[in-house]
């Protein structure tokens, strides 16, 4: 492979000036970039690269903090329910949490949104007492109560997770809330105060804007993680926003509008209006104050680039306004293939760069070791970069990078090889994009969810944090397949979008935001699926699709899909026999599935409970998996699986589940990959007849058609 530059993202570091230069040329960047705990020295500044400087507009600020204790950011806590004993009860607030990450926020403006209540009878407790840390009340004897406060967050978590995981000896740093008027104006002024003594800096890099997704510690190291949301919004709270949003929206928040039984309100779960018009009340605000601070940047010459990850609650790059902040780039760190469709496809923003992994940091974000004793970097960057590059072929990305401690990399030279076979690689593939894009096939493909294009290519986190979940597994799946996809809600299905689609797929537990939830009981939604389906349209569901109680099925697409849910209730109803036909796709299974016509085609089962079924609905066709979790060998078998529902005549597919290929008509390049750790023979078939290639493990081969 030619050796190529550009397009690269060097992370440098003050004390090894030639190893960041080295490097830089060795890994064709074209930019350095400082990180989280490095600086970057003069000399390292004048090589003649491009600059990226980093900032968390909203931390290393502490004088200014300690000076103003009451902007800082805040959240609602839930304390852990408390069993009454006697007729009165009193509960120590901060028992549950970690002490290094909250503050109880004792003020008058924070006491009116507290709540106390009786979890036995699920009723609020009006008359209750606050003094030292605990709040006092009449109970009902056993009965459990808790109860709901605002606690300042006084260590950002980002930096709190940093400080840990490196043992940094440092102070703890805390994070400042611009929706208070004096803190946005002491920001504005540093920030242009920043630029002015940053000449060289070209790219100022927004990590992100103002508001962390939510990440609560417990006090128990055996439940340090008590909850934690990609997505979630519970982070954005103060007296002052409650205050502004109720004087808006004509009605008031409360603590359990947040709080919501201690259960919250994960992106995972479907949400009432109140959500949704606070999610709207924030995205505005952060529009309007992360603006000031982009002109500010753009007034200096400089561009803004925000990072899609860490402080990024509210910015919401696919919502529809995300191009009113004047970004010029975005930056998405990713593990997995569906977070490079996350990044690719936000409008708005001129370039689009993704931060590899492994990230430069002694262990890994599961805590193994990476670039320490025991580790395998190396190895660690190859499987990163399998999950990735499958993405690549599919959709364009501009840039990619590293961040982290670049000397980490020096015990491990075979790192620093693999890192230029991966720069070329990535470079060559860009180039091919800039030339056209990769042929798609049928079907047309749309991923019906309650949040719609809002949350497209994502469920709220990294791959290896959800793996649980299907749906996350099916996208991660689906960022590499030849075909088009777009993430539709239940509003597109009533407005006629499912006629732009040849396929549509549902996946999720029941009541979750990726199965719909209470959507599903509105009829004109069924009626428009099933006339669609009945025309020809395909129906893929997996675990609990459809799923809502009310209907003589729980599914209610059993008509189309030939499976329902039986919870119990039909316990002396008989079955139809099962007869399995067999299949390579390893599904899971649901132990409530059962078909419900004979027409229902078993492909799986295990120990007669049907994991996989086909059933022919009119023109169209229903698939019902018990559920789904990606591999290599599982979205080659799938890809199968949904090209057999179209006239597909096998071209440009691999005949080796273990690798993939991409076809660019505009070069007549195509491009095979190896997914696996071992050699692999494939070929596929063309216009121009058939190409078989052996590749070695991870290995890449492009083929002049």
């Amino acid at each position: 492979m030619s050796k190529t530059k550009g397009g690269f993202t060097l992370p440098g570091e003050s004390g090894y000036e030639r190893l960041t230069l080295e490097l830089a040329e060795k890994w064709g960047a074209d930019v350095i970039r400082d990180s989280d705990g490095t600086t970057l020295s003069d000399e390292i500044i004048n090589a003649g690269y491009g600059i990226y400087s980093t900032i968390c507009i909203i931390r290393d600020h502490n004088e200014w903090a300690r000076k103003n204790p009451d902007k800082l950011q805040q959240t609602f806590l839930m304390t852990e329910p408390r069993v009454a004993e006697g007729e009165s009860l009193k509960i120590d607030l901060m028992k549950d949490f970690f002490e290094e990450q909250f503050k109880i926020n004792e003020t008058k403006d924070s006491l009116k949104y507290w709540q106390v209540f009786d979890r036995t009878e699920n009723c609020e407790v009006k008359d209750w007492a606050y003094e030292n840390g605990c709040v006092t009340f009449t109970a009902t004897p056993w009965h459990k109560y808790t109860v709901n406060f605002l606690a300042y967050r006084i260590w950002e978590e980002i930096s709190m997770y940093n400080h840990t995981t490196n043992n940094w000896d440092k102070e703890h740093l805390m994070q400042i809330d611009p929706i208070y008027p004096e803190t946005m104006e002491y920001m504005t002024s540093w920030m242009k105060e920043w630029c002015e003594s940053h000449p060289m800096t070209t790219v100022v890099r927004f990590t992100s804007m103002f508001y962390n997704f939510v990440w609560i510690w417990g006090s128990n190291e055996r439940r340090r993680n008590i909850f934690s949301d990609w997505a979630s919004y519970d982070f954005t709270v103060s007296p002052r926003a409650l205050d502004l949003f109720g004087e808006k929206y004509g009605y008031y928040l409360t603590s359990e509008d947040f709080v919501n039984k201690g259960k919250m309100h994960a992106t995972h779960c479907v949400c009432d209006q109140k959500k949704l018009d606070w999610m709207e009340f924030v995205n505005d605000f952060v529009i309007k104050a992360g603006k000031e601070l982009v002109d500010i940047v753009h007034a200096y010459g400089k561009k803004a680039y925000v990072f899609y990850d860490d402080s990024w609650v509210g910015v919401e790059p696919w919502g529809e306004r995300f191009a009113e902040f004047g970004f010029d780039g975005l930056i998405k760190c990713v593990f997995s293939g569906f977070e490079v469709r996350l990044c690719s496809g936000v409008k708005g923003v001129q370039t689009h760069e993704i931060r590899l992994h492994p990230y430069l940091f002694p262990v890994g974000l599961g805590g193994l070791p990476t670039f320490s004793e025991g580790g395998n970097p190396t190895l660690d960057a190859k499987l990163y970069w399998r999950n990735v590059r499958r993405a690549l072929l599919r959709a364009n990305i501009d840039r990619i990078g590293l961040g982290g401690y670049l000397s980490l990399t020096l015990p491990f030279p075979e790192f620093n090889d693999y890192m230029e076979r991966l720069s070329d690689e990535f470079r060559m593939i860009r180039d091919f994009h800039a030339n056209g894009g990769p042929l798609s096939l049928k079907p047309r493909i749309a991923v019906l969810t309650f949040w719609g294009r809002f949350r497209s290519w994502t469920c709220s986190g990294h791959l290896h944090e959800h793996s649980e979940v299907d749906l996350i597994n099916i996208i991660e799946s689906l960022s590499g397949f030849p075909f088009e996809v777009e993430f539709i809600n239940f509003n597109d299905i009533k407005n006629g979008k499912l006629d732009d689609f040849d396929l549509l797929i549902n996946a999720g537990v029941q009541d979750s935001a990726w199965s719909g939830g209470y959507e599903w009981r509105d009829n004109a939604v069924i009626e428009k699926v099933t006339q669609w389906a009945h025309k020809g349209g395909c129906v893929i569901g997996v675990n609990e699709p459809g799923a809502t109680d009310g209907f003589d099925t729980t599914l209610r697409l059993s008509h189309i899909l030939g499976v329902d849910l039986d919870r119990g209730e039909r316990i002396c109803h008989g079955r139809w026999l099962n007869e399995a036909k067999g299949s390579d796709l390893e599904v899971l299974c649901n132990k409530a599935a059962y078909i419900t016509d004979a027409d229902t085609v078993v492909l799986k089962d295990e120990d007669g409970v049907p994991t996989l079924t086909m059933h022919p609905f009119g023109k169209g066709m229903g698939i019902y998996m018990g559920g789904y979790r990606h591999s290599e060998e599982n979205a080659g078998v799938l890809l199968r699986l949904i090209l057999s529902l179209t006239e597909s005549n096998g071209q440009y597919i691999t005949d080796n589940v273990n690798t993939e290929c991409a076809y660019y008509p505009n070069d007549k390049k195509l491009v095979v990959i190896n997914n696996s750790g071992v050699e692999q023979k494939t070929s596929v078939e063309t216009e121009n007849g058939k190409h078989s290639v052996t590749l070695a493990p991870y290995d890449i081969a492009v083929i002049q058609l």
